[in-house]
């Protein structure tokens, strides 16, 4: 019997249920085709927008934030593994091998102990924080049903009191039925109203709090990690130290010791001339003979038919300048470009140029034939007027900034060691 009492009350509850569903789906018909009013309440509607915007804003934060995290257990793995490498590859007998060992253990340390603190002080108030909407947006909807319940029962009153055969028991039960869906509605109005504010501007002490803990964390954090990885300089410094015989650093091939550009230098050039590293005369004043380089062009082109591949072809005035070996090398100009080869080249660049280098390591000229380089120079290569007096391992050029100012090889140009530079063109 009890449980037939249950099962009866049950069967009541959901047909009640079903009555107000149907009730609040025809009240919602007449709303929409302006059959019946709607009581609105715009401050409300407004709090209900904020709640929304707080609600994106407060997920897309923590979805970022778990990103975040995930990206900080993601470089504890990788930095983890990179001093494994380390200690791998640290022979036993080198200095500060057990330095190095400790160095790493606490770095997987602080990248640990950054990571917990990130869940505790960000994560989990992060999700507290969340924890109040959905309970909040729940009670919205209510309302929402509530105030539909409660236009429904004004209306159904006020038809009945309009009603040309008036029933006052019905009137009777209806204006009961109204009072109470309006008591219902407007106690949880009247909650809402006041917590939808509060939650609103709560949002401004939880963006700060939240976002100061995770800068303080990542400052701590940066400042220890900065500790650790000097100390590791510092014993990697120690050992670059001890074993200073066994590191090879960049060095120039061996130059002969005779200046190349004695000529177009304005340097006196003889048999006798001073070895390398011997300080070399003055070059004289400009428009002496000696600063002018003795330039021999033949004129006198050979027929095609009894022409060799070695022979000179005919020049063209833009390059009555060059040398006679760079002139025999490239043919003539055609259009404001020198036709031949793989390709034309571009008549504003230094004559005879090949090709594109860039400086790898810095260069410190011996010589004053030699060009100064600086990491990231680019240097415009020329054949030696001489190639007999081409060193190996060593090129001619001229700095591109250099010529694009002076457009002047004489002043510009000079060797250089091939392996400081890599070809880029």
């Amino acid at each position: 019997m009890a449980e037939m009492g249950s099962k009866g009350v049950t069967a009541g509850k959901i047909a009640s249920n079903m009555q107000k569903k149907l009730t609040r789906a025809q009240e919602k018909v007449l709303q929409k085709l302006g059959k019946a009013d709607e009581t609105k309440d715009e401050q409300f509607e407004q709090c209900v927008q904020n709640f929304n915007k707080q609600l994106n804003e407060g997920t897309r934060l923590q979805k970022d934030l778990r990103t975040y995290l995930a990206s900080v257990k993601a470089m504890h793995e990788a930095s983890k593994k990179l001093n494994e490498c380390l200690q791998e590859v640290y022979e036993p007998d080198w200095p500060g091998r057990d330095e190095a060992s400790k160095i790493a253990e606490n770095n997987d340390l602080l990248w640990m102990d950054y990571h917990q603190k990130l869940v505790d002080q960000a994560l989990l108030t992060m999700d507290t924080y969340l924890g109040q909407f959905p309970d909040i947006k729940s009670r919205i909807a209510k309302r929402g049903r509530k105030l539909v319940d409660y236009d429904s029962a004004r209306h159904h009153y006020a038809s009945l009191q309009t009603a040309k055969k008036k029933d006052d028991t019905k009137i009777a039960k209806a204006e009961e039925e109204l009072v109470k869906a309006q008591k219902v509605f407007e106690e949880m109005n009247v909650d809402l109203q006041e917590e939808l504010p509060s939650l609103w501007n709560s949002r401004v002490g939880f963006y700060v709090n939240t976002f100061q803990s995770i800068a303080g964390l990542e400052e701590n954090f940066h400042k220890e990690m900065s500790k650790l990885n000097q100390n590791l300089s510092d014993v990697l410094v120690g050992l670059e130290k001890q074993h200073g015989s066994n590191t090879f650093a960049v060095k120039a091939q061996p130059r002969k010791k005779t200046k190349l550009f004695s000529r177009l230098r304005g340097k006196k050039s003889s048999d006798n001339a001073p070895a390398k590293g011997d300080k070399s005369p003055s070059p004289p004043p400009n428009g002496s003979p000696a600063a002018t380089p003795e330039i021999r062009v033949n004129h006198e082109p050979e027929p095609a038919s009894v022409a060799s591949p070695g022979a000179a072809l005919p020049k063209s005035p833009s390059q009555s300048s060059l040398p006679a070996v760079v002139a025999e090398t490239f043919p003539a100009a055609v259009n404001g470009t020198v036709e031949g080869g793989s390709g034309a080249v571009r008549l504003d660049l230094p004559p005879g140029f090949m090709f594109k280098v860039q400086a790898q390591h810095d260069y410190t000229a011996t010589d004053t034939d030699e060009l100064q380089l600086k990491a990231g120079d680019v240097v415009l290569v020329i054949p030696f007027q001489n190639p007999e007096e081409q060193d190996e391992g060593w090129l001619m050029g001229v700095k591109e900034s250099d010529w694009n100012q002076h457009k002047e090889l004489e002043k510009c140009q000079g060797v250089f060691p091939e392996n400081f530079t890599e070809r880029v063109q």
